[in-house]
């Protein structure tokens, strides 16, 4: 992987740990074989790794990632300890 095109993307992205999760799925499609996916969204990629055309995607906008919002939970309840009687 090119270490200006990660820092590039990692601008884009601000998550190292999302960036990582989004160039396995998207090197995963590459590697693939056959279908719409499994082609690259950027031209002139003839001597690039799929990790790199991955990130070349992220940097020129051509994929796109939604971030959820965790849902509100109910608290757990508390757990009440039992007393041990004496005997």
């Amino acid at each position: 992987m090119n270490t200006e095109l990660v820092t590039r993307a990692l601008e884009v992205v601000g998550n190292p740990n999302i960036l990582v999760n989004i160039i396995s799925r998207r090197v995963r499609q590459l590697t693939s074989g056959g279908g719409g996916l499994s082609r690259p969204l950027v031209a002139g990629t003839e001597n690039f790794g799929n990790a790199d055309i991955a990130l070349i995607e992220i940097i020129e906008g051509k994929m796109g990632w939604e971030m959820l919002h965790p849902m509100d939970l109910p608290q757990p309840l508390p757990v009440k300890k039992s007393r041990k009687r004496a005997a």
